[in-house]
C-alpha cells in the first residue's frame, strides 16, 4: 500500500479510534526501538508469518532515516539453507535481552511455544508489542497492545499497513523547519485527495 492509498484509508477512517490507535501503538514501536536501539525482532505464528509488514518496515526504516525500524523477521520454520534473511528461526527470541523489542503479530491465540519465548524475552528485558485479538496470555504479558479483534471494521493486514505508515512518520521537528519528502508527499496526498472548497 502505497502514501496516497494510505491516505485515502485515513480519509476514510476518520472520526473513528483507528487513527489514534494505530498512530499510539507506531509511536510506542518507533520510541522503543529509537530509544533502546537495541533491534527490532519481528515475530508471528506457524501458520502466519508478517513477511508483508517486515517489508513495509524496512521501506518506512530507508524513507524515515529511522533504520532501527528495519526488523529482523523471525520465522517458526526456518532452515540454514534459506537467505540470511529469512533463517532467523526461534532460538533468536531466547537470545533478546534488554534494549531490543519485539513485535509479534498473532491473529488469533498463540501457541504454548511461542507464548513461553516471548515470557522468557519479556523477562530478560525485552520489550514487547503485540497485534492481534487483545486478549489472551499474549496480550497480557506484552508491554503495549493494538487489539484487532475478530468481526472489527479493519482486518489485521490493514492495521499492519497503518501502523508502518505512522512508525515511519516524521514524530518529531526536523531541523530548521524543513521537511522531510515522505511528509510532503503525504500532505500533497491528503491535498489531492481532499474535497474540493465550499463555494463562496
Amino acid at each position: 500500500m502505497d502514501a496516497v492509498r494510505v491516505a485515502l484509508l485515513r480519509e476514510v477512517l476518520a472520526g473513528t479510534e483507528w487513527l489514534g490507535a494505530t498512530r499510539r501503538f507506531a509511536g510506542a514501536l518507533r520510541g522503543s526501538v529509537v530509544s533502546h536501539g537495541g533491534g527490532l525482532l519481528l515475530v508471528g505464528t506457524p501458520e502466519y508469518e508478517p513477511w508483508h509488514l517486515a517489508a513495509h518496515l524496512v521501506d518506512e526504516a530507508a524513507w524515515s532515516g529511522t533504520p532501527e525500524l528495519a526488523p529482523t523477521l523471525v520465522r517458526h520454520a526456518a532452515r540454514p539453507s534459506d537467505p540470511a534473511h529469512l533463517a532467523v528461526g526461534l532460538g533468536r527470541l531466547e537470545a533478546a535481552r534488554r534494549g531490543e523489542t519485539l513485535l509479534v503479530v498473532a491473529p488469533g491465540n498463540s501457541a504454548a511455544p511461542l507464548l513461553e519465548r516471548v515470557s522468557g524475552a519479556r523477562r530478560a528485558g525485552a520489550t514487547v508489542l503485540t497485534l492481534g485479538p487483545g486478549r489472551g496470555e499474549l496480550a497480557s504479558v506484552a508491554h503495549e497492545t493494538l487489539p484487532v479483534p475478530d468481526g472489527s471494521e479493519l482486518d489485521l493486514d490493514t492495521v499492519q499497513h497503518l501502523v508502518s505508515a505512522a512508525a515511519g512518520e516524521n514524530a518529531l521537528p526536523t531541523p530548521r523547519g524543513r521537511h522531510r519528502f515522505r511528509d510532503r508527499m503525504a500532505r500533497l496526498a491528503e491535498q489531492l485527495t481532499a474535497p474540493p472548497p465550499a463555494r463562496w
